[in-house]
């Protein structure tokens, strides 16, 4: 079962960041598929964390932050 993540602290990603509940729904979706189209589907949800991962290090290290 997959659950929402819990909202970060101001300004970092939460349920509503679109990466985690594009990669969230991706996931979701893996029982209707065949084992074959698994693959796939995680290097989709690889890529989409690591889009959101890459973003937060890049508003963490922008001047004025405070994370």
């Amino acid at each position: 079962m997959i659950t929402e993540p819990e909202p970060g602290p101001a300004g970092h990603a939460g349920p509503d960041d679109a990466g985690v509940r594009a990669a969230a729904e991706r996931l979701a979706a893996l029982p209707g598929l065949p084992v074959a189209d698994h693959v796939a589907v995680f290097e989709d949800v690889h890529r989409l964390l690591a889009g959101t991962l890459a973003g937060l290090d890049a508003a963490a290290d922008a001047p004025g932050s405070t994370g």
